[in-house]
């Protein structure tokens, strides 16, 4: 990108590269998917018509997480009204500490989790992953198997117990792996 015009190309392969991790980002930020889809499409029709003052692609996430962490206050704006949101405190609080971590830590995360979800049976990685599925999924699962929705959420807290101790092993045993180097 230095010393040459941003292309279409460009922006695509730099924005698809990074999308998961800015809408992880952006999900930490906001209430719902819902939102974030919304703040995702704004985010990135400024990164667009901004991309020209990106130096580096390799500085293209920082960058992007700023717009996307503006592009959120924005949007909780909107929703300031409903008492289930996070003050603003709060709001400065995560993206900060987000910002505190860096590429290479998200990156060995991302594999831990992937690591770990591939070791569960299918049935308890869907269950897990069941509620980000959207609104009223654990609902609908416990309608349909006769199951009470207190009683998946319990299963879904012991697997998701058991998916933190197999990320934190994964993580310390590269981190391990890695010093060893």
């Amino acid at each position: 990108m230095p010393n040459e015009q941003p292309t279409e190309e460009t922006f695509l392969r730099v924005f698809l590269r990074s999308e998961d991790d800015l809408r992880a980002y952006a999900r930490a930020l906001l209430p719902t998917w819902e939102v974030v889809d919304e703040v995702m499409q704004e985010a990135s029709l400024v990164m667009w018509r901004k991309l020209d003052q990106l130096r580096d692609e390799s500085e293209f996430l920082p960058w992007a997480k700023v717009i996307v962490r503006f592009e959120s206050l924005k949007a909780r704006r909107t929703f300031a009204r409903d008492r289930h949101q996070f003050g603003d405190d709060v709001f400065e609080l995560l993206a900060a500490e987000d910002e505190s971590n860096d590429e290479e830590v998200w990156q060995r995360e991302r594999l831990a989790m992937t690591s770990c979800l591939g070791k569960f049976e299918p049935a308890q990685r869907d269950l897990v992953l069941l509620p980000y599925r959207g609104h009223g999924a654990v609902v609908e699962l416990a309608t349909d198997s006769g199951k009470t929705v207190n009683s998946l959420y319990k299963k879904i807290g012991r697997l998701r117990e058991k998916l933190t101790v197999c990320i934190e092993h994964e993580m310390a045993r590269s981190g391990a792996n890695r010093e060893l180097l």
